[in-house]
């Protein structure tokens, strides 16, 4: 994408870091706090939700494919996913809102479609644990796609903090978990990095040396 990203640019000069940094942290909470209703809603309506999931190879199922990433099988189930994800979406969403949406949306469909396609017949794939994966892969490639420093730096921690979880969760041996969701997730956000990576304005990567 050529340009910087402009996702925060205001008429008085731009966001400054805090705003940047309350602005995710209010996306990412109330991205949360609807997974956790929806939830909510779920066992109040006896899990009439848990049909959102993806039953793979089915037609009708495709429609299902956005909707997964926001159902999850039960409180313990959304629990595990509700720590990652608010850490992993509010570092993406820093970088603007713009093109975290667009990265979003990518490894979602991707990873639906992915779970679609190749996950054992008979099962129901749902969760954002998908989107999780994304990120993940986004954020630790992204930095050093872009060669800036800082992105780099982050990419690490998050590699650091996550890394041997992320592995086991690829694991096709894993059979507690959709590893198919899982791969597909993580290869959708590294492909994100590539494809969304910010540039500056000769359209060079961003903090390349030129």
């Amino acid at each position: 994408m050529a340009g910087r990203d402009v996702s925060w640019t205001r008429s008085d000069g731009g966001w400054s870091q805090g705003e940047r940094a309350k602005t995710a942290a209010k996306l990412m909470v109330g991205w949360v706090a609807l997974l956790w209703l929806l939830e909510v809603v779920d066992v109040i309506t006896g899990h009439s939700l848990d049909g959102l999931g993806i039953i793979p190879r089915t037609s009708s199922e495709l429609v299902d494919i956005v909707p997964a990433s926001f159902v999850h099988f039960g409180f313990a189930h959304l629990a595990a996913n509700t720590v990652p994800l608010l850490v992993l979406g509010f570092v993406a969403a820093l970088g603007g809102l713009r093109r975290f949406a667009a990265v979003s949306a990518l490894i979602i469909v991707a990873d639906g479609l992915g779970v679609w396609l190749i996950s054992p017949a008979h099962t129901n794939t749902a969760g954002a644990s998908g989107l999780i994966f994304g990120l993940f892969g986004f954020l630790v490639i992204s930095g050093f796609v872009e060669r800036r420093p800082l992105g780099i730096m982050a990419g690490v921690l998050i590699a650091a903090a996550w890394g041997s979880s992320v592995l086991v969760g690829i694991a096709p041996t894993n059979t507690t978990v959709s590893w198919q969701g899982h791969l597909v997730g993580l290869v959708s956000g590294v492909a994100a990095a590539f494809l969304f990576r910010r540039r500056s304005a000769s359209g060079s990567p961003e903090g390349a040396i030129r």
